[in-house]
């Protein structure tokens, strides 16, 4: 039992000695890291241009924020589809739209009446 107390004091003097030593790397070994990680920080340095992005990369990150491709596609077929029912609208369309006798309303609730006070307003 006395052997297993004389190891552990020898270690408390071995751990005691060595946290009362400063342990501080050499001149030598700062300055090579130093001069590597300036490597390493000069490759990774993104490059500035003053001019900003360029337009492809602009238009790049709009086309990315609407969804890519298949929403593209989606717009451009929404957008022919509007241009061509612009330019030529379908007959039935066209006559429910200019004809004054086939407009009509529909009564929801026939029996609503309209406060006269409200129609001051």
């Amino acid at each position: 039992m006395t052997k297993d107390h004389d190891d552990i004091r020898t270690l408390d003097d071995v751990f005691r000695a060595a946290r009362d030593a400063p342990m501080e790397p050499s001149p030598e070994l700062l300055a090579r890291v130093l001069a590597d990680a300036e490597a390493v920080g000069a490759a990774l340095r993104p490059v500035r241009n003053e001019a900003g992005p360029p337009r492809a990369d602009r238009l790049r990150d709009v086309f990315r924020a609407l969804g890519g491709w298949p929403a593209m596609t989606g717009l451009a077929a929404a957008t022919v589809a509007g241009i061509w029912i612009g330019l030529s609208p379908p007959a039935g369309l066209q006559a429910g739209l200019s004809a004054p006798d086939a407009a009509y309303i529909v009564d929801l609730a026939p029996g609503a009446v309209v406060d006269p006070a409200w129609e001051a307003l």
